[in-house]
């Protein structure tokens, strides 16, 4: 018998059960409908992971310091010490492959503009900071070198920080008060973002947070961009190589710093994406075998119904691969339908998903053909045992069955 002939005779016999056909292909919807949303939630979060991780910065390293150690017992956590200095990054920017450099000092004061007010994260920082850290200003200007050579009382604040204290462009050129102390307003940043903290911060020169709010020449870390990302491997280790020789650690040596890349951050967010997208993709196979038993199960008793058709058609001729053959592409005619409808459904619930999360639809072509796929392997393997039960029926015992 023809594959054509098949078809048409298989979908003839499951139009005539249409409650009990779709009650069967439900499993398998399902099935399908959860591997595909599922592996696109996971590559949506991924994404949108990667994302923000990518406009932390362009091409981004971060050295930090390292521990510190107040006496031959005790060490502190990683990141308290105070080595990494303002010479240090002067000496970084001076680097091949470098594209800017921005020094970091950190602290919080009251800032007060009107009759608004709150407690900011207040960063001294260099003109480099927009380049490194991938920043855009929306009205006014950024620091400038001048600001930082004289100690200029001048700020830029992110956006957050102006909604917050009710600024707008009209504002620039305005006075706030940093720690008690008059700042003239130049700029505000546009929005980035993400992690609020991008923008909820005000931005001074260097040499002014320095001298007014921390007192020390450390910086609490640098900001380096690299002047591509080919180049980020040979800057970090000439980073490191500069400053070992400038804080006279020996070969072998513990560094009192480290430095932190986006393509380690990014790595790792692939690694668990990973894990996690095979972890999803397992969990929602479960429904396709349990609706692989249910597709076994209804063949079985369409077996058992058909006793006497299946005896007749012996009678007048037919093979027992005929009747194997038919049995089996009845499976697969429910498979793939629920397969079908189940990527649709999957398309549908990823879209949803997508819009609520922000990351919008991801598609992934090889996720579908693999869930079809998967879906025809369950009718194959759910369908061969009634097949061939049906197959091996005696024709004389058929045509008696009642």
């Amino acid at each position: 018998m023809r594959a054509r002939d098949l078809f048409r005779l298989a979908l003839g016999r499951l139009s005539t059960g249409k409650l009990r056909t779709a009650l069967t292909m439900l499993g398998i919807i399902i099935g399908v409908a959860s591997v595909v949303a599922l592996v696109s939630v996971a590559q949506g979060a991924t994404k949108g992971i990667s994302d923000r991780l990518q406009s932390l910065g362009t091409n981004l390293l971060t050295v930090n310091p390292g521990f510190s150690r107040g006496n031959t017992v005790t060490r502190g956590s990683f990141g308290s010490s105070t080595t990494l200095t303002l010479d240090d990054a002067t000496a970084i920017s001076s680097l091949d492959g470098i594209a800017a450099t921005a020094p970091l000092l950190s602290t919080s004061k009251l800032v007060i503009a009107g009759t608004q007010n709150e407690t900011a994260r207040i960063i001294g920082t260099s003109p480099g900071y927009v380049s490194v850290f991938a920043y855009q200003m929306w009205t006014g200007s950024f620091l400038s070198g001048a600001s930082v050579d004289h100690n200029l009382r001048v700020a830029v604040i992110g956006s957050t920080t102006a909604d917050n204290l009710g600024l707008t462009a009209s504002s620039v050129g305005s006075t706030i008060y940093i720690g008690g102390l008059p700042f003239t307003l130049t700029g505000i940043l546009q929005p980035k973002g993400g992690a609020s903290t991008q923008d909820d911060l005000v931005l001074v020169p260097v040499s002014t947070a320095r001298e007014l709010f921390v007192g020390t020449n450390s910086v609490s870390s640098i900001g380096v961009s690299a002047a591509s990302q080919d180049d980020i491997a040979t800057v970090s280790g000439e980073i490191t190589a500069l400053l070992e020789q400038r804080h006279k650690i020996a070969a072998g040596g513990t560094d009192d710093f480290s430095i932190s890349n986006q393509a380690q951050l990014l790595g790792a967010v692939s690694s668990v994406s990973d894990v996690l997208t095979l972890l999803l993709a397992g969990i929602a196979s479960i429904s396709l075998l349990v609706g692989g038993i249910g597709i076994m199960n209804i063949m079985l008793v369409s077996v058992r119904e058909r006793t006497r058709e299946i005896g007749i058609r012996k009678a007048i001729g037919a093979r027992a691969r005929d009747i194997l053959a038919q049995f089996l592409v009845e499976a697969l005619a429910l498979s793939l339908a629920g397969g079908v409808i189940g990527i649709g459904v999957g398309v549908i619930v990823s879209f949803a998903i997508g819009m609520y999360a922000g990351w919008g639809l991801i598609f992934s072509p090889v996720t579908v053909v693999v869930a079809v796929g998967f879906s025809l392997l369950v009718g194959i393997v759910f369908g061969v045992w009634p097949a061939s039960q049906a197959a091996r029926l005696d024709p004389v015992v058929a045509l008696r069955y009642e």
